[in-house]
């Protein structure tokens, strides 16, 4: 297995050994095996273990060994605990996924603290069938049926090649140590069953069935990669730079097909969904579609993709008390006992102190915000006040609302909120003046 090793990892990692690598290390027989390799072939990582705190006394003694074992052999080591099911709880997932989050947020700061370049974890083919199936199961898209990709950002994988017998096997004959993770038997997820229950019948009903599903994720993965790049090549040819954004023909979208598939493909990258978008193809001009990081919009023949302005997103803190402060537009401000004047023009606000709570907020417009607009009655969206101002999708995006909180204070030169401005009851008035 070590000759097989040395040459996996000269054909598809042979950067390794000028890296500084970190081994996710559980204390098991694939982490053990998988430290066994690297030292026979003149890597020394540094370890990493996580203590879960899931198994008591159990979970402190791996610890412990691990410990022990790195100073054996020599090698540095970081051990980090963690309140594995109060993370669970808090943010409403699975104890299997708070762990999984924990620990490979972990990775990522020792990677940044450290300066390690690449993470060693000990998955292996066994494990990559199981996801294959989980993923089926749940009725997954092609990318979900790849298994376990063999890199993923400084992740590396250097055992997926290997089956669980095989590094059982290489375990035996080394006389190697490790530690047994008593939840590994248990039946309580899905991976276990399959892994205790499915895999030996189906190994005993077909006995290649391993190598033969690993065979198919071979087939899968070669047609994801081709199905990228033909991916890539029809967007090449539908998205047209203009400027720094792109204009999309719609006639051309809807000869696609499988037309679901194919918008699903090009759109996810920028955060829509083939659902929606399919429906902006029918949608009358001017519908635009936000996600997170871009903006698609409906433009008569074609949809125009754009990357939000960095301020579309940001919030800008105004602290009445300190002066000169950097923000996108020029407000002044200043405070008054006595008014000097009662009209104000639509550059100013003449605002009740008392009401606000400072420091203000200073943002784009986003869905759901309303105001009571001074000179109106009742309440308003402010998409439907954008509407009846007969504003422009420039004049939206350009727009900068006054906040204080989570409540509209001024749509910045042009109205503000009657619940905010001064009455004969304002002992003091904050007046700010807009600059164009």
């Amino acid at each position: 297995m070590v000759q097989k090793f040395k040459e996996y990892l000269s054909t598809h990692y042979p950067q390794l050994k000028e890296q500084k690598l970190l081994l996710a290390f559980s204390g098991g027989v694939d982490s053990s095996v998988l430290l066994d390799l690297c030292l026979s072939v003149g890597l020394r990582p540094t370890i990493a273990h996580c203590n879960f705190q899931l198994r008591g006394s159990e979970s402190a003694t791996d610890a412990e060994w691990v410990q022990t074992l790195s100073k054996e052999k020599d090698l540095a080591c970081f051990i980090q605990s963690f309140e594995t099911k109060k993370h669970a709880t808090r943010e409403k997932i699975s104890v299997q996924m708070a762990a999984r989050d924990l620990r490979y947020a972990w990775f990522e700061t020792l990677c940044e603290q450290e300066g390690f370049t690449a993470v060693l974890v000990g998955h292996h083919a066994d494990d990559s069938v199981e996801t294959f199936l989980i993923n089926a199961f749940r009725g997954s898209g092609l990318k979900g049926l790849l298994g376990i990709p063999e890199t993923r950002g400084k992740i590396v994988r250097p055992l997926l090649p290997f089956s669980k017998a095989e590094i059982e096997a290489h375990a035996a004959a080394q006389s190697l140590q490790w530690r047994e993770d008593s939840s590994n038997v248990t039946k309580d997820y899905l991976r276990n069953a399959l892994r205790h229950e499915v895999m030996p019948q189906l190994n005993a009903y077909q006995p290649n069935s391993l190598s033969n599903i690993i065979t198919t994720l071979g087939h899968l993965n070669a047609a994801n990669r081709f199905m990228d790049q033909s991916i890539a090549a029809l967007k090449k040819k539908l998205f047209q730079a203009d400027h720094k954004d792109f204009r999309i023909s719609i006639a051309a979208l809807e000869e696609l097909s499988p037309l679901n598939f194919c918008l699903h493909e090009l759109f996810t990258p920028y955060g829509f969904s083939a659902k929606e978008v399919k429906k902006l193809l029918t949608a009358t001009s001017g519908k635009i579609l936000l996600s997170s990081s871009h903006r698609l919009l409906r433009d008569r023949e074609f949809f125009i993709l754009s990357l939000l302005k960095e301020e579309t997103a940001q919030v800008f803190i105004i602290d009445l008390d300190a002066p000169n402060q950097k923000l996108p537009i020029d407000l002044h401000w200043d405070y008054f006992r006595e008014l000097p004047k009662k009209t104000w023009n639509t550059n100013e606000a003449a605002l009740d102190k008392k009401l606000l709570k400072n420091p203000l907020l200073l943002r784009k417009s986003k869905v759901g915000d309303y105001f009571y607009p001074t000179g109106m009655k009742g309440k308003k969206l402010l998409s439907k006040y954008y509407k009846d101002e007969k504003y422009s999708l420039r004049d939206k995006e350009n727009q900068w609302l006054l906040c204080s909180d989570t409540a509209i204070v001024w749509v910045v030169g042009k109205r503000c909120d009657r619940r905010f401005t001064t009455t004969e009851k304002t002992a003091e008035t904050l007046l700010i003046t807009y600059v164009l």
